[in-house]
């Protein structure tokens, strides 16, 4: 061939410039041809098909990042075609081993092993101390266990011993039907005469390489063209845009100008999910052209990023799900597959609930009851919270009734105004008391202020994980929207074409009647006539009566014919047939508390009662609460999802509705298409209660604890309410007091209500 070029090379000239020029065309068409394909898919991927889901180090959210156990749970939770990410490592004796980093102290138990072997090298520049790969043969690491490498994940696993495995025992033992290959540090391996290209072409023709990917240019450059034909898709890696690329020392965010250039190397790219959705406070910014862009260069597109227990933006309301269904199912493009730490969640959203439009039908009958409205997007009991609850698909909506100091009903989760307006910031503050009935510290409460001061107070959304987790919800909208009275919540549900009816929750209705002259039940029932919904000709809506008080519920099936709701407010592992038909006497349905469902011990689930079964046995319908999508509100068996949670409740224990903060999340799962199927897929299947305790240590498993109590006739016995007690008038709205002294000489509700005041001005800067 080197003589014929030198005696004709204008010849060989020719025909080379012909092969480029067809090459070039080839390369133009290609493009045009897959997008061609995916016209007839309801896909915006590159070929058409579904996007990938790559399990990166197994289901590292859950076990330990490249353990035997996250690898092998992935093919029982996860689509059938789901794919083995490992991120190869070099030890000092050239063996490749699946371990997330080439820093080992934060994912195993290195330290301990090797305490003084602590070093420092330059890592692209950088130097860094830590204890490294290269500096342990493999036989050096048999000692050596996994652990969990991100904190706020359960540390109950760690005392597995999963050992650290090779690339080559991961194929053989688990043989994947898809193996992706992840090399980061190929030029540092190579500054310390160590080859990952040799290592992995020295692989036997066993372990078969689907995809390899790298963030360094030169390694997929040089290795892309000595696998041959039956070689892996080769997969460049962007880091952060400004982090430099070391083998072309430019900045990711230049490469990123080029795509036609990274095509002649790889046939894909891995992203940080920020590349496609930017964000800005948290907030998502509008998509960019990334994904378009890619696939006119005929690139595929692979994000990571994903995890069920990491920050996300505010717009997906903590919902896993959400964040993925908007990377491909936005009506303009679809990534070509997720770079995922809990691919179960990922299966779920491609294959259940990808494309199902707003007008999918439901595929399973329960309740979707609302807690406040949406509260967990906006204040709650407010108009909005209630608009997107209604917006959001639920059932039900439902207002926690108070009462005003001039009788007026109006929805608020507590009678304590502290609790959810900013009401310590108002002139208002001097009102707080103490009232042992229903709080031992004082409070600000709304039979204190007529409903004309309550109107001006600014409502506050919760933020039930901020103090712990350090979890806010939707700050942008933490003082959003107005309360509304009871009137105005019913006259907006009934306007609603898309809701079943409504709930009004009561308490504190004998405080009410015999302290403060207020008739919380009489105020519900002649607001609810007003508003037209005892009459069938005016409204069908259906109204539900709940309390955790059976004397209420007796007063209104004496007064009216609503539905009523009996609330157990205690955690309890069983009831009494006795129990039961006491409360069929004055209730239609009853709420339990999800813990009464499932028993939890130190965040994991210990097994599962037949409450649900037996109040059902008695034609009592069981709600189930309190649902929130915040992961730490979850034990760790539903796999920081809130949509497995609610498919255990469901489908698993058969409850008959959900009440909940994220009325979205159960509206959405109502449509899931995977409920249709006869055998339903692994990703929703509902957990096994206990499961996760027969895969832990012995030595990490949760202390036995006390059984929950058996709810007993005695629980559901009251008095009757007390008859209306007109209140003496008061000269001053302020607090008040008492002749009792402390041991100090204090009085004791004067110190109780400077603690409660100082408690109440905290919790309202934290609302800030």
């Amino acid at each position: 061939m080197t003589t014929y070029m030198r005696d004709k090379p204008s010849m060989f000239g020719s025909r080379a410039s012909k092969f480029l020029l067809s090459a070039l065309i080839l390369i133009q068409l290609l493009p045009t041809q897959l997008l061609a394909q995916r016209s007839k898919s309801p896909w915006q991927t590159l070929t058409g098909s579904a996007p990938l889901i790559i399990a990166r180090g197994g289901f590292s959210g859950l076990l330990p990042d490249s353990s035997v156990d996250a690898y092998s749970i992935v093919s029982q939770t996860s689509v059938s075609d789901a794919v083995l990410w490992c991120d190869v490592q070099l030890t000092k004796d050239g063996v490749g081993i699946c371990f997330p980093d080439v820093k080992m102290m934060n994912a195993s138990s290195i330290q301990d092993a090797y305490s003084k072997r602590k070093n420092s090298y330059l890592v692209n520049g950088v130097p860094t101390q830590d204890w490294f790969t290269i500096d342990f043969t493999l036989k050096d690491l048999k000692p050596v266990f996994l652990i969990r490498g991100i904190l706020s994940r359960s540390d109950a696993f760690d005392n597995n011993q999963y050992a650290i495995s090779t690339v080559q025992d991961i194929a053989m033992e688990l043989k994947p039907k898809s193996f992706w290959l992840n090399v980061q540090h190929d030029a540092f391996y190579g500054q310390h005469n160590l080859s990952i290209s040799k290592f992995l072409l020295s692989l036997p023709k066993t372990v078969t390489i689907n995809y390899l990917s790298s963030p360094e240019v030169t390694f997929l450059q040089s290795i892309g063209g000595r696998f041959g034909k039956a070689g892996p898709k080769f997969v460049f890696r962007f880091l952060e845009k400004d982090d430099v690329e070391v083998s072309t020392n430019q900045t990711y965010g230049t490469l990123l100008g080029n795509l036609t250039f990274i095509k002649t190397f790889a046939s894909g790219v891995l992203v940080p999910k920020s590349y496609i959705w930017p964000l800005e406070d948290q907030y998502l910014s509008p998509h960019t052209s990334f994904v378009q862009d890619a696939h006119k260069a005929g690139l595929e597109v692979y994000a990571s990023g994903f995890a069920n227990d990491l920050d996300m933006a505010y717009n997906y309301s903590f919902d896993p799900l959400a964040e993925y269904l908007s990377f491909m199912d936005n009506g303009d493009f679809s990534v070509d597959g997720f770079l995922s730490d809990f691919p179960l969640t990922a299966s779920s959203a491609v294959d259940c609930f990808s494309h199902l439009g707003s007008n999918a039908s439901t595929q399973v009958d329960f309740l979707v009851i609302s807690k406040n409205g949406a509260s967990g997007d906006y204040p709650g009991c407010t108009d909005l919270a209630y608009s997107k609850a209604i917006k959001d698909g639920a059932d039900i909506i439902d207002c926690s009734v108070q009462m005003s100091l001039d009788g007026i009903p109006f929805c608020l989760n507590s009678a304590d105004l502290g609790e959810s307006t900013n009401i310590v910031q108002s002139p208002f503050r001097n009102r707080s008391s103490t009232v042992p009935e229903i709080a031992p510290l004082g409070g600000l409460y709304s039979f204190s202020l007529t409903w004309s001061e309550i109107q001006t107070l600014r409502p506050a959304i919760t933020n039930p994980y901020n103090r712990d987790f350090n979890l806010f919800r939707n700050p942008k909208e933490r003082s959003s929207g107005k309360l509304v009275s009871l009137s105005d919540f019913l006259n907006f549900a009934k306007n609603s074409t898309s809701l079943a009816g409504v709930l009004i929750s009561v308490e504190n209705a004998a405080y009410l009647r015999e302290k403060q002259g207020l008739d919380v039940v009489k105020a519900i029932l002649d607001t609810l006539t007003k508003a037209g919904y005892s009459n069938a000709t005016t409204t069908t809506k259906k109204v539900m009566i709940q309390s955790t008080n059976s004397s209420v519920l007796v007063d209104f099936k004496k007064q009216s014919r609503y539905e009523t709701v009996y609330q157990v407010e205690e955690t309890i592992r069983d009831i009494l047939d006795s129990a039961i038909e006491d409360i069929k006497k004055f209730a239609d349905a009853v709420v339990v508390r999800k813990n009464s469902v499932f028993p939890v011990s130190q965040s994991f689930t210990t097994g599962q009662t037949n409450l649900v079964e037996r109040l059902q046995r008695f034609q009592l319908p069981v709600y189930v609460e309190l649902f929130r999508n915040e992961f730490v509100s979850q034990p760790w068996d539903f796999l920081s999802d809130a949509t497995v949670e609610i498919n255990s409740h469901v489908t698993g224990a058969g409850i008959n509705g959900t009440i909940t903060e994220f009325p979205l999340t159960a509206a959405r799962y109502k449509r899931n298409r995977c409920l249709t199927r006869k055998d339903l897929p692994p990703y929703m299947s509902p957990v096994q209660p206990a499961g996760l305790l027969s895969i832990m240590s012995p030595t990490s498993l949760p202390p036995a604890e006390a059984p929950n109590p058996v709810f007993t006739d005695a629980d559901v016995t009251e008095p009757p309410l007390p008859p209306v007690i007109a209140k003496a008038p008061t000269s001053s709205p302020g607090p008040l007091s008492t002749d009792e002294k402390a041991p100090n000489g204090q009085p004791r509700v004067a110190l109780s209500l400077l603690l409660s005041a100082f408690a109440m001005v905290l919790a309202s800067l934290l609302l800030l």
